[in-house]
């Protein structure tokens, strides 16, 4: 009987060391993200975790209101009450929950300590590793190359 092993959210998530203060100025957490190359930091007051804020809740805020980005603070912005997961959480559980809740992020956590953020793009960074590793190897002749009959309609995302 062949067993399948499902790998686990830590396989896959982005480690962080960064977090913001919901008290920090909205430029301040633009500047982080865009100097470490990432779309979501999570958002603490003081040890607790209360939101995560990413690049499009900045784009909506400013989009929402004439004030300038200088005038807002994370707290302005950040998404509240995020998903949040143990490192040890089955994959295919914290994907199928954000598609549950049409949510783009999990903070992962170690204990209480935030060990990582894991993103829509990195779920389809596991995609493509899962489908490209040994458990699928296929010859190019048996790929379809008709279009696949199209999927029921789902909400809009």
């Amino acid at each position: 009987m062949e067993r399948r092993i499902i790998p686990v959210i830590a396989d896959f998530m982005t480690p962080t060391q960064y977090v913001i203060s919901t008290d920090a100025p909205l430029p301040r957490a633009q500047a982080l993200m865009r100097e470490h190359g990432f779309r979501h930091v999570p958002v603490m007051r003081g040890d607790e975790l209360v939101g995560i804020l990413s690049d499009r809740d900045i784009a909506r805020i400013q989009c929402l209101t004439r004030r300038g980005a200088d005038e807002f603070f994370v707290e302005d912005a950040m998404t509240r009450s995020p998903y949040v997961v143990a490192l040890d959480v089955p994959l295919t559980k914290v994907a199928r929950d954000m598609v549950d809740r049409n949510i783009g992020s999990a903070v992962v956590v170690d204990s209480k300590r935030i060990a990582g953020v894991f993103t829509v793009t990195d779920a389809l960074e596991a995609l493509v590793e899962l489908l490209e590793g040994p458990c699928i190897a296929r010859e190019r002749e048996d790929v379809p190359t008709s279009p696949a009959e199209p999927r029921q309609e789902r909400d809009a995302h």
